[in-house]
């Protein structure tokens, strides 16, 4: 495992047009097995979902996104195509899709980014056209 640091950005779009921006940056961890890479880190206060542990598999052709702690959430990625998930959390159950419209993984080892555009429905209702952003590289160890 190498530790990392991520910066993540990610951008709504309403119906109406109005874009809304989160961007945080954050430490965490890397590493690979059996060809899949894995981002995992810690949600912060300003991500609504502080204390959750978030864990992005990285594949070939897709994307799995895996929240953990006080929400339950898997989210599949897969190009043009769209996928289901429920997300729990203490408040109640929703049920989430998700229309990813583009999909760039550019990765090597400990450097590169991730980056999503989708369309998310929340109990089949159209929310948000969205993007989200993760940049990692390895964090730098100072000589002190």
């Amino acid at each position: 495992m190498i530790d990392i640091v991520i910066t993540i950005i990610g951008t709504q779009k309403d119906e109406k047009g109005e874009e809304s921006r989160i961007e945080c940056t954050t430490k965490g961890r890397y590493y690979e097995r059996n060809n899949i890479r894995y981002i995992v880190y810690k949600d912060s206060e300003i991500s609504g979902i502080e204390g959750v542990t978030t864990m992005l598999k990285v594949y070939d052709r897709h994307v799995v996104l895996v929240r953990t702690g006080s929400v339950d959430h898997k989210q599949e990625f897969l190009l043009g195509e769209k996928s289901y998930s429920m997300y729990h959390t203490p408040y109640g159950t929703m049920q989430m899709s998700i229309l990813t419209n583009s999909l760039k993984m550019a990765l090597t080892s400990t450097i590169g980014t991730v980056t999503i555009e989708y369309e998310l429905e929340i109990n089949g209702q159209w929310q948000s056209a969205n993007t989200l952003s993760i940049s990692i590289q390895e964090e730098s160890i100072s000589g002190h």
